[in-house]
């Protein structure tokens, strides 16, 4: 056996790690300037999502130490419009002892207004989070709760923690509310491998009671995460509502989220489509593991997901959420469907935002040929939002050239987004650009979408490396990541045959 001193080999392995961080190459070109991302090091699922006092709380899985998975502790922002975002020290950190690690992984947040738990002092009301404590000395996921009463900014741990336990590996991702006719807690968390959602229930979030299960359902290829059940309105009736059950889960290509449209009694939630029937959240391979703020202002449902980084190595951070999505049912002609656009107060912050660098254009007609938007200085930053309008007859395809190299040539870099009359569908073709970054088969991510009378909208959130669309006022959404080189900022519309943009307008959103 050959000695080895011991501290030689810890001198050595420091200096290693500290040049390996020394050499890590900054990302400025892909950090998004409107959307949330940490500070520095790792993010993945948004977390305990609650408006409180006219901020919008957000924490979010993070690790504090590195800028990759691991250490899984709840970071914390804050923002009064969903844009511009207050960062706060992490609000739970994992927990180490001797005997274990416990990692903090996704979960909710509840007002408890009546004091059900008792963690209330002096009658003030405190913030309970509930969510999942992965052991992974132990193998295993229970469900844990912590209580604050500094407005989220600090979390003290139940004594008595599990509060729910089944001793399983893989069982996760509690999502809770209050459900007012039966006056009780309800709290919707993940059975991953069996493919269910079960459901419980609770009188003072302590003690929890097995009220149903839902599933399996839908897609079941792979393990079911993150979910949760909003009531929404249908058709804006707010005598109308509908439940909506939303699941993570892996796909066939990269994340998937599904939904699932009903109604829930305070004890089961029963689908109203077939078991066999997938709807789709969206289309694109990067949303995933959203949750919503229940409680916004004007009684809005406000979807935030996480935005999945893809394979390019981002500096000093990694991890990004995506634009928050306003959720609706809408009647169509294929029965009820969610629909999804951003907020009012985002759009009235970016436009803000934008200090009058608007370009608006209307009745231009476009014969096989592209009209070039962007010029040095202006609509050349790759943070830019686009809203239009086509009228497709006469064309086979329509749309944008973004993050697109200016000069001439076939083999320039571009990403289209755009619409294929023949096909019906909406597209993000990402092959002239992201070979390196994605898989074949993520290279073009489609979405069925028929016009209406003849036309088609599409609304485009470009922000430097994420790229969401929205086609007719959110009906669908194809959501992706891009990592354009520093010279790819070009912008510029599109006909395949002749058609007429009958609208445009895109703000400069650098």
């Amino acid at each position: 056996m050959v000695k080895v001193n011991i501290i030689s080999v810890l001198f050595i392995a420091l200096a290693l790690r500290s040049f390996a961080q020394e050499t890590k190459v900054p990302t400025p070109q892909w950090r998004p300037v409107y959307h949330f991302s940490p500070p520095a090091n790792w993010t993945n699922d948004p977390n305990g999502l609650i408006f409180l006092n006219g901020e919008f709380q957000l924490y979010y899985q993070h690790n504090p130490f590195e800028n990759k998975w691991g250490h899984m502790s709840w970071g914390h922002a804050t923002s009064t419009d969903l844009v511009h975002w207050k960062n706060l020290p992490v609000a739970i950190p994992e927990v180490v002892t001797q005997d274990t690690t416990t990692w903090i992984y996704s979960g909710s947040v509840v007002m408890d207004k009546d004091n059900t738990s008792g963690f209330g002092v002096k009658g003030k009301a405190p913030l309970i989070a509930i969510f999942t404590a992965d052991q992974p000395k132990q193998k295993k996921e229970s469900q844990f709760i912590a209580y604050s009463l500094d407005n989220g900014l600090t979390y003290k741990l139940y004594s008595n923690n599990p509060v729910l336990d089944l001793n399983k590996r893989d069982f996760r991702d509690p999502n809770v509310f209050w459900y007012e006719p039966t006056k009780q807690w309800i709290m919707t968390v993940a059975m991953v491998d069996e493919h269910m959602v079960r459901i419980y229930g609770s009188k003072n979030l302590k003690e929890w009671t097995k009220l149903s299960d839902f599933g399996p359902a839908g897609y079941t290829k792979h393990g079911w995460e993150c979910p949760s059940l909003l009531p929404l309105t249908v058709d804006n009736d707010p005598a109308k509502i509908k439940w909506v059950l939303f699941v993570s889960s892996g796909g066939e290509h990269g994340p998937l989220m599904q939904y699932y449209i009903g109604d829930f009694d305070g004890t089961t939630f029963k689908n109203n489509n077939a078991d066999d029937k997938v709807l789709t959240v969206d289309y694109g391979d990067a949303f995933y593991a959203a949750i919503a703020w229940r409680d916004a202002p004007g009684n809005k449902k406000i979807l935030l997901g996480w935005l999945q980084n893809g394979r390019p190595e981002t500096y000093p951070w990694k991890g990004q959420m995506s634009i928050p999505h306003d959720l609706t049912v809408k009647t169509t002609g294929e029965g009820l469907r969610l629909f999804q656009d951003a907020p009012a107060m985002v759009s009235k912050s970016l436009l803000t935002r934008a200090k009058g660098r608007v370009l608006s254009k209307k009745s231009v007609i476009i014969n096989n040929s592209s009209v070039t938007l962007s010029k040095k200085g202006a609509f050349d930053s790759n943070a830019i939002l686009i809203n239009a309008e086509f009228l497709t007859n006469g064309s086979k395809k329509v749309g944008f050239n973004v993050a697109a190299q200016n000069g001439a040539g076939s083999n320039l870099k571009k990403v289209i987004v755009g619409y294929d009359v023949d096909k019906q569908e909406l597209y993000v073709d990402c092959s002239a650009s992201e070979k390196a970054n994605k898989p074949v088969e993520n290279l073009v991510q489609t979405a069925p979408m028929k016009p209406n009378n003849g036309a088609v909208r599409i609304r485009i959130f470009l922000d430097k490396s994420s790229l969401e669309v929205f086609g007719n006022d959110g009906e669908k959404v194809i959501s992706t990541m891009i990592y354009p080189d520093n010279d790819a900022t070009g912008l510029s519309v599109f006909s395949e045959g002749k058609a007429i943009l009958k609208n445009l307008k895109v703000w400069d959103l650098r």
